[in-house]
């Protein structure tokens, strides 16, 4: 009864329309007045979810993606991609799944991504004779990579809720393959299409030119590089390698780049504390929230119950796909991983599968939940910036939901794929 108390009424204020972060605090209240313990417990536990060290690489991580989204970034990362792609057939279609690649290495955010690239090419693809649902598409299913490609704010979320035992640096690795393994799927998708539907091909850059789109799309890319070669190299932490990325941001958008105007930047800094400060207030109740769970031993009372349905891992693993996947049509991601987490990992623990294997299930998951009706928020996104209805866009991402479908098959069953470069790299 008491599990159904604080879920109960957690659902029953998110069906009201209450935000999502304060669902999860009032629920806590709620479950606690119900077994009456004081509520200085729960005020403890919010403040004592945000006071962590480790979380500090969120505002960094969120604030050199800004900078690096506004600063001209999207535009010259595109322009390389480009060189690289460009004159293939469906050669923009290309450009566009390399541009978020790149773009979600230094971003680590599917919204920022689709907002970034999709302004610049959404309209050139169409303007190439590209119909517009579909450029909407390959621009919103491309953003996904950045769930799973360091640096991924999502995999910090995980780690934090999975009580720091997840190492950071090991989810960062263990994404890359994933990521680019949904990539070249979609890569893949896109190229079938453009010789099905004779999409245009692109014309071969010149080399004196395509050396100067490449130098300065250089400067953007050595974030990556700071961020992984600094965490591997064992040079400075995950919060260091955040806060270095920042001070790298700034340096070449202001000094090289030049293309954002100084007065723009408090305005930045401004939407950059909103956004951290919605993600903390989230991260606070979501602690309660997990606090009390943990009282009423509700992840030890669900995992009996699943691992009850079978002892088989793979039809369990199946199972906790189809109800990620539900979920993240429903939830955000960020509030699913750090309710979820607490519940789900003691059962694949139980199983034998690796946590660091099952963040990479989850982070797929939720990845596609983002860009899924009814509540897609880089959906709405990338339809926003297309000017497009969502169903439209929806109907011409099927063929994509089909590819991302085929690459949660291989990172669920195929664990090798998330797992092999952290252990090579001693993670």
């Amino acid at each position: 009864m008491d599990a159904v108390v604080l879920i109960g009424s957690f659902m029953l204020l998110m069906l009201i329309g209450v935000p999502v972060a304060y669902s999860l605090g009032l629920a806590a209240l709620v479950g606690a007045l119900w077994i009456d313990i004081p509520l200085d417990a729960v005020m403890v536990q919010i403040a004592a979810g945000v006071n962590k060290f480790s979380l500090l690489a969120i505002p960094f991580f969120v604030l050199a993606g800004a900078i690096m989204a506004e600063g001209g970034m999207a535009r010259r990362l595109v322009a390389f991609a480009g060189v690289l792609v460009g004159f293939i057939r469906g050669g923009l279609s290309l450009v566009n799944i390399l541009a978020s690649t790149f773009f979600g290495a230094i971003s680590g955010s599917s919204v920022a991504d689709t907002a970034s690239v999709g302004t610049v090419l959404i309209p050139e693809m169409e303007k190439k004779g590209y119909p517009r649902p579909f450029a909407t598409a390959v621009t919103v299913s491309g953003s996904v990579q950045a769930i799973l490609i360091p640096p991924s704010h999502n995999a910090v979320l995980y780690s934090l809720a999975a009580g720091g035992s997840v190492s950071i640096a090991a989810l960062f690795m263990a994404g890359v393959v994933p990521g680019l393994l949904m990539g070249l799927t979609l890569a893949a998708l896109c190229l079938l299409k453009a010789r099905k539907h004779n999409y245009p091909k692109g014309e071969v850059i010149p080399l004196r030119q395509a050396l100067k789109i490449a130098g300065e799309a250089m400067w953007g890319l050595m974030t990556m590089v700071i961020i992984l070669g600094g965490i591997l190299s064992g040079v400075f932490t995950a919060n260091e390698s955040a806060s270095i990325a920042v001070l790298w941001a700034f340096f070449v958008t202001m000094f090289v780049y030049r293309d954002y105007k100084w007065r723009d930047l408090p305005k930045l800094v401004h939407r950059t504390v909103k956004t951290v400060t919605v993600v903390m207030i989230l991260i606070g109740f979501a602690a309660a929230f997990g606090y009390m769970m943990t009282l009423m031993q509700v992840p030890m009372k669900i995992t009996g119950f699943i691992t009850g349905l079978s002892d088989n891992k793979y039809v369990i693993l199946a199972l906790l796909n189809v109800l990620l996947l539900l979920l993240g049509t429903l939830m955000d991601m960020s509030p699913l991983i750090l309710i979820l987490t607490p519940i789900l990992l003691p059962v694949v623990k139980l199983l034998g599968v690796d946590p660091v294997h099952f963040g990479m299930i989850m982070m797929v998951n939720l990845g596609i939940g983002l860009i899924t009706p009814p509540v897609g928020t880089v959906l709405f996104v990338g339809s926003a910036v297309a000017k497009l209805k969502i169903g439209v866009v929806t109907q011409a991402m099927m063929p994509f939901f089909v590819a991302l479908f085929l690459v949660l098959m291989m990172v669920t069953y195929l664990p090798a794929l998330s797992l092999w470069l952290p252990r090579a790299m001693g993670l």
